[in-house]
Formats: structure tokens, C-alpha cells, sequence
């Protein structure tokens, strides 16, 4: 077999979205800091992501984390996290993905029944808490960036929709967050398409219309939108994710579910210390808490944790031949 690139990975489900990691095969990137190597891997080397995520080896919904050396002393890796459409500051699903990678795979030191894997990802310092039972991985806790409500009630205009009220938060990426009930949309599977063409139009109305950036580290723009069924509280959600530029997330979203439950902590509802269980189209949940008050430029934050499972699908070699038409893949 001729290859002019072998790339090892371990795939994987978070909760039914499938997350890619590859352990191997990636030289370190240049940049003193895993968000200066994020900057030079989109300029410089974006069409690996698109070999990884996109078909044919890939899908329209597909997730991954590249390792890399750590740029910090107090971490044991450095991540990228990439999807079909970019490489993300921090993904909630992705970090349950690689912490069960790691263990599982020995390339952190494995203890029970507690692993500690330290990640060092574009946002900042990782922590993810792995439970461990004979060598395998059976729940992560991961502790969260900084969250906070960007605004609250917002009026948007939606063309061919009309006027709807949004929540704007960040939860480590910015999210719209939508009753499904106000556009005449049910959160159940056969109407996913119905969702996604809706979430495109909101995602473009937000960004145009109540532009989001992150005070501190300069992340901008809102391509996530959460659609939250009527049974959704202070304590349960049920919703559907849609991510840019139309998929539909199958996990119930690491960063969404800590920008959700920031919402709910600034209208009073979602206290420190409650958990509060996040459900996805799937029926799959996430578990969050919020541990901790903080704030980030002028808005009051909390830090919160997800508690989630992943699921090894497969160990593989992905390989280029140096004859394959689609040497970035290709999405339609």
C-alpha cells in the first residue's frame, strides 16, 4: 500500500456524536501558545482538518481533536479541536473524547479510580476527571471555561420568519438559545431538517444583527444555535443543537449545556452546586453543575462542570495516496 501520509486515530462516540482523535502523525505546529498554533494551523494547514473530517473518510457531522506536545508545563497534551467547518477554541464533546482516548490508550498514567488528564486547548488550561474501572473509562467530568449570559430577551428579526426572542451566552463558544415552540418546531427527529434550515436563519440574523465577541481572549460570532423543547426547565432541557453551517450535533453539547445553564444562573433559577441534566435529540445527556461564581470583562460568570460518557468505535491508520483526486476531501 502506498501512502504519502499514515495518520493513527482512535475514534469514538460522545454520547452518539462521533469525535475523531488522532494520536499520530502531526508534526508540533509553530506557536508559543495552543491558540497561536490554532491561528498557524488554519492558515497554513487547514486542508489536513478537511482530510480528517470531510468525505470520504469523514461526514457532514463529524467531530476531532489533533494531539499535539503541550505548550505549558502543567498539561499533558495540547489539542486542537476541529470539526467539518473550523477548528473550534474548545469543545465540550471533544474533551470527554480525548480524555477516554488517552486513558484507554495509555498515554497518560492510569489511576483508579480517579485519572486527571490536563489539556492544553486554544481557550486555555483543560482539567478532565476520568473514572476509571479495570483500565476503562467510564465517565468524564470536565471543568469549563468561564460562562456568562451575553444578553438576555434579545428581540431578532428572522426574514421569512418574523420577530423571535433569542438568549445570547458563552459557554467556550458563543450560542442563540431559542423555544422551539415559538417558530411552530418540535424538538424530535423527523423534523432535524426543519430545525437545521431554522438554525441557519437565526445564526445569520444574531450575527448580523446582535454581534457577539468574547471581552478578553477575542472570539467573535454565534455559530451555534439551541432549540429548547417546552418540557425544558432550570433543572432538565431537552433541545436540539444546530451547528454552523447546518448539522446537527447528536452529543447534548459540552459548551452549550455550561452556556445554557449560565443563562439560567443569571435569571435567578440555577443555583451553585444543582445539577442540571441537558438532553440531546438522541435522548443522550450531559450532567453540568456550576461550582463557581467569577466574572469575565463586565459580565457576572460561573465555571461550570459536564459530567459525560464516550465510547471507542475503532482504531485505525488513515492513509493518502499520492494519486487520490481529493487529497483535502470534499463536502456537497
Amino acid at each position: 500500500m502506498r501512502s504519502s501520509r499514515v495518520l493513527p486515530v482512535i475514534d469514538t462516540h460522545v454520547e452518539g456524536l462521533p469525535v475523531r482523535v488522532v494520536t499520530g502523525g502531526v508534526p508540533a505546529m509553530p506557536g508559543r501558545t495552543m491558540d497561536e498554533r490554532r491561528r498557524w494551523f488554519l492558515e497554513n494547514s487547514d486542508h489536513l482538518r478537511t482530510l480528517l473530517m470531510c468525505e470520504p473518510r469523514g461526514n457532514g457531522w463529524m467531530s476531532g481533536a489533533i494531539l499535539q506536545p503541550s505548550t505549558r508545563e502543567d498539561a499533558d497534551w495540547g489539542v486542537l479541536f476541529i470539526e467539518v467547518t473550523g477548528v473550534l477554541p474548545v469543545c465540550g464533546a471533544g474533551t470527554i473524547a480525548v480524555a477516554t482516548a488517552l486513558v484507554e490508550a495509555g498515554m497518560v498514567e492510569v489511576t483508579e479510580p480517579v485519572t486527571t488528564v490536563r489539556l492544553d486547548a486554544p481557550i486555555g488550561l483543560i482539567t478532565a476527571e476520568v473514572r476509571v474501572r479495570e483500565g476503562r473509562a467510564e465517565s468524564v467530568t470536565i471543568t469549563g471555561v468561564p460562562s456568562y449570559a451575553q444578553a438576555r430577551d434579545q428581540h431578532l428579526e428572522v426574514p421569512g420568519r418574523g420577530q423571535i426572542d433569542v438568549d445570547l451566552a458563552f459557554g467556550g463558544n458563543f450560542y442563540a438559545f431559542v423555544d422551539a415552540a415559538s417558530l411552530g418546531l418540535v424538538v424530535e427527529r423527523p423534523a432535524a431538517e426543519e430545525l437545521i434550515v431554522a438554525g441557519r436563519d437565526i445564526m445569520a440574523a444574531v450575527n448580523e444583527q446582535l454581534p457577539v465577541r468574547h471581552p478578553l481572549n477575542g472570539f467573535e460570532g454565534c455559530e451555534h444555535v439551541v432549540f429548547l423543547a417546552p418540557c425544558s426547565d432550570a433543572r432538565r432541557a431537552r433541545h436540539a443543537l444546530v451547528n454552523h453551517p447546518g448539522w446537527m450535533d447528536r452529543s447534548p453539547g459540552g459548551t452549550g449545556t455550561s452556556a445554557l445553564m449560565a443563562v439560567h444562573h443569571a435569571r435567578g433559577d440555577l443555583d451553585l452546586g444543582t445539577d442540571f441534566v441537558n438532553e440531546s435529540l438522541l435522548g443522550t445527556t450531559f450532567t453540568g453543575r456550576l461550582i463557581e461564581r467569577t466574572s469575565v470583562g463586565d459580565h457576572v460568570a460561573v465555571v461550570p462542570t459536564i459530567t459525560g460518557r464516550a465510547w471507542i468505535t475503532a482504531t485505525a491508520q488513515l492513509m493518502l495516496d499520492p494519486t487520490d483526486p481529493f487529497p483535502a476531501g470534499f463536502t456537497i
